[in-house]
């Protein structure tokens, strides 16, 4: 199997549907077939050999989806770079893994003096945006144009594909090392289940490509075929205008994003009819706000897809039919995919009985082959098949998995544990509640205290003491947050997801224990 499988359906079987469609410019799969090609002979001619790493920080677009494909149909090893890095952070990827050519857009044009002092591997770079090429820069199309096309090499199967960097909560991050057969064994499990993508549809890219979910999403439109729609950045009337413009069927999206979707003002005043597909994933979600966007899209099935870059990424789903039934079942991650076991364990590797909180742990085609230049941390994470995730949670007797809290994320207070994602869940019950995240904090009393940091719905008024009396009502009082706090909006990575890290980080500075 190799990931340009999917080009070469498309080119025989639909050559003329359209492939990419980037604001005003469209092309078809006869367009991008004949480009990557024609791409991929720029990098043999740039020097880039199989295995070769070609990295790409930028925004999504057309020429993001080309550049995947010919990096791959030159044999090489996509390595897409987190939007949100700073550049040392970006740097750092980029050394790490021995990176010589790099693709930048606009967006990354001004970085690029800082990003070469970062990087001095890097000694190519392409400029893929709309703009002039900058200085000491190659144009992207000018190679388009010029090069020679080249046959696909066609390696696949456990061959390294990507390598992925996740955002590390200490230290560094790790480049999580992905072959084709991970790649396309979680799109194939997926697309089995009837998630994610529709054959011949029209797929919004709103998650970043530099995202797995993102990725998994283009992996899975383009196995059955149809059309990739990109925009830049999420900006909720831009969503929602393209899905009425394009008749949008499938997209991925961050609980963060589905909140700021779900209670626009303007929601009603389009067309969403066509979107029938919402898969969902990459943090947490309430049931509160879960049952707003399904009211808020009806005509759309709503899947959850839980998983980690490590399984490429989907390990579990909560099908569209799942989700009607509703009750306690929408708290649920769903249960294990067709391409994976997934099962519980205790601190010393035991199997947890049902309902018995502990690691949750995955194994199956679509665990990665290790971390990049690390063999003593990839071997502590997959130990005999089973990727240890790290994520703290149980399964129930019908084998629907509940995600209860990163691991490291427990809140012990007063020698009492504390899952934030419980409490998160009864704030965001709250009708003045937004968004909110919760986490521990110093206390001289208790050890770490629950603290909450809340984002209300607009024009809605709520105190410290509302939170708490409503938390109290429902939950153990000791799990009720001693603290609040009240912001405009919470940090996200470039995924969508809540940066727990960074509203830790003032309440540790100083103290012995990393904010993690």
């Amino acid at each position: 199997m190799y990931v340009t499988q999917a080009l070469h359906r498309a080119l025989r079987q639909t050559p003329d549907l359209l492939a990419t469609i980037d604001g005003d410019r469209i092309r078809t799969h006869r367009d991008v077939g004949a480009r990557v090609a024609r791409l991929a002979g720029a990098l043999r001619d740039l020097g880039v050999s199989e295995g070769d790493r070609v990295a790409i920080a930028a925004l999504n677009s057309d020429r993001y989806h080309e550049y995947l494909l010919a990096t791959w149909w030159r044999g090489a090893v996509v390595n897409p770079i987190n939007t949100r890095w700073t550049p040392d952070e970006i740097g750092y990827a980029l050394r790490d893994s021995r990176t010589a050519v790099l693709l930048v857009d606009d967006a990354f044009a001004a970085q690029l003096p800082a990003l070469r002092a970062a990087a001095p591997t890097v000694t190519t770079v392409i400029h893929c945006g709309d703009g002039p090429a900058p200085g000491e820069t190659l144009s992207y199309e000018e190679l388009v144009a010029a090069a020679p096309p080249v046959p696909d090499l066609r390696r696949g199967g456990d061959a390294l594909a990507g390598v992925f960097y996740t955002g590390g909560t200490t230290g560094h991050p790790k480049g999580v090392m992905l072959s084709h057969t991970n790649l396309i064994t979680s799109a194939l499990g997926t697309l089995a289940m009837g998630a994610l993508a529709r054959p011949g549809g029209r797929f919004l890219h709103v998650a970043p490509l530099f995202h797995l979910a993102g990725l998994a999403s283009w992996t899975a439109q383009s196995m059955v075929g149809g059309t990739h729609i990109m925009v830049p950045t999420f900006d909720p009337v831009r969503i929602l205008a393209t899905v009425q413009e394009h008749r949008v069927t499938a997209t991925f999206l961050a609980p963060a994003m589905i909140q700021l979707l779900a209670d626009h003002p303007r929601l009603r005043d389009y067309d969403l009819s066509s979107l029938s597909a919402i898969t969902y994933g990459a943090a947490p979600i309430s049931a509160a706000l879960l049952t707003r966007a399904m009211k808020a899209f009806p005509e759309a099935g709503f899947t959850q897809a839980y998983g980690m870059t490590e399984l490429a990424p989907v390990a579990t789903l909560l099908t569209a039919r799942e989700h009607l039934a509703g009750g306690g079942l929408l708290r649920s991650a769903g249960r294990a995919a067709p391409h994976c076991e997934v099962r519980v364990v205790t601190p010393d590797g035991q199997p947890a009985p049902a309902g018995t909180v502990g690691e949750v742990t995955v194994r199956g085609a679509n665990v990665m082959l290790g971390y990049w230049g690390r063999p003593d941390e990839s071997a502590a994470a997959v130990r005999e098949g089973w990727m240890h995730t790290g994520d703290g949670g149980y399964l129930d007797e019908d084998g629907y998995l509940y995600i209860v809290d990163r691991i490291k994320d427990m809140i012990i207070t007063g020698g009492e544990n504390v899952y934030s994602s419980e409490v998160e869940a009864v704030i965001a019950q709250h009708p003045a509640v937004a968004s909110c995240a919760v986490i521990g904090v110093p206390d001289a009393r208790w050890g770490e205290r629950v603290h909450a940091v809340i984002v209300l719905r607009p024009g809605a008024t709520a105190t410290a003491e509302d939170i708490r009396t409503h938390v109290k009502s429902r939950v153990a009082g000791y799990k009720a947050p001693r603290s609040c706090e009240f912001l405009d909006a919470l940090p996200v990575s470039g995924a969508g997801k809540i940066l727990k890290r960074e509203l830790r980080k003032p309440y540790w500075v100083g103290t012995d224990r990393s904010v993690g």
